[in-house]
């Protein structure tokens, strides 16, 4: 490739003014491209802020009405929904029951704000006594039981009202069995974001917090090991093969190349899951006088639309719209 150098080229000239600056900008992060997660808590009376998170809250069930249209109204369009469960089993059935938390807040979200997009979370470590992400044997998650009920709550989910169904736990052939599960019950049009390429991480820490799933031990027999990019990028192709409608990289910001180099190989959307930690370090260093957290969000950000992303789920979500990051 054959490059004009200085003094003929000037690449300052592009950056003379801010509508230069915007008018040349390769990537932008609109409202639309981000996606809100909500922690729902049954039984409590007032919302509870979460320590390690600082204005992330628990959202009382009796105020998740308001709380949606509050978000809508800011102009938030899509949310993913977490339940925090007080009917935790060994299975987790509460998650499909047709009753139970999740259908619950689902329809509450949807009667609230029509439009809004809802993307039901869907795993089961908010709704098991030992916290795993399925039915487990002595520590062991069994597989095969588990992306049975995933179907089966994938189906609760939709009948609830949700658009879009987001399986998380990280089983072999979870992907799969939940599209059967849809086609089955007749929801052939109900997309999957499926969480692909998921990584065992220390940035989750302040999620398992809110959504009240401290586990003891870890899940690096399910999720991946954060030195593999070559099984991450096998994982997403896996799951696009089985029917998934988006891929997702989480965490994002230590794992840019994996979003990065599946951007390469895929034609379907792609969104990075900007985790708990991410979100934390930001505002505790900002807190401190470390750094400015409006410029750093925007070039964190950036830098997941940078290496392919499409859609962007961040607890900063709100904080942009209101405050316009």
């Amino acid at each position: 490739m054959y490059l004009t150098t200085y003094p003929v080229a000037r690449n300052r000239r592009l950056r003379k003014t801010a509508s230069l600056r915007n008018l040349v900008a390769e990537n932008n992060v609109t409202m639309n491209d981000l996606i809100y997660p909500v922690f729902v808590e049954e039984g409590i009376s007032r919302r509870v802020e979460i320590e390690s998170m600082p204005g992330v809250f628990r959202v009382p069930e009796a105020e998740l009405r308001d709380e949606i249209a509050a978000i809508y109204r800011e102009g938030i369009r899509a949310v993913m929904m977490f339940g925090v469960s007080h009917n935790k089993s060994p299975d987790g059935c509460d998650s499909w029951a047709e009753k139970g938390l999740l259908a619950r807040m689902i329809r509450t979200a949807k009667e609230a704000a029509p439009e809004l997009v809802v993307i039901s979370d869907n795993c089961f470590c908010e709704y098991t006594i030992d916290s795993h992400c399925g039915v487990s044997h002595n520590g062991h998650v069994d597989n095969d039981q588990t992306i049975a009920n995933l179907g089966r709550q994938a189906v609760t989910a939709v009948k609830s009202g949700a658009d879009i169904v987001a399986p998380s736990a990280m089983m072999d052939g979870q992907v799969k069995a939940i599209r059967k599960a849809l086609d089955d019950a007749g929801f052939t049009e109900t997309p999957i974001m499926a969480y692909s390429s998921k990584f065992a991480s220390g940035f989750y820490g302040p999620f398992r917090e809110a959504a009240g799933s401290t586990l003891l031990g870890d899940r690096k027999s399910y999720q991946m090991n954060c030195l593999n990019g070559r099984e991450a990028l096998r994982e997403s192709l896996i799951d696009e093969a089985e029917g998934a409608d988006f891929l997702m990289v989480k965490p994002a910001l230590a794992y840019l190349d994996v979003l990065a180099r599946l951007s390469e190989r895929t034609l379907l959307p792609l969104v990075a899951y900007q985790v708990s930690g991410e979100y934390s370090m930001i505002k505790f260093a900002a807190q401190a006088g470390a750094i400015d957290e409006k410029t750093v969000v925007r070039e964190t950000l950036g830098s997941f639309k940078r290496a392919g992303a499409d859609l962007i789920v961040t607890y900063f979500a709100r904080d942009i719209a209101r405050d316009g990051y």
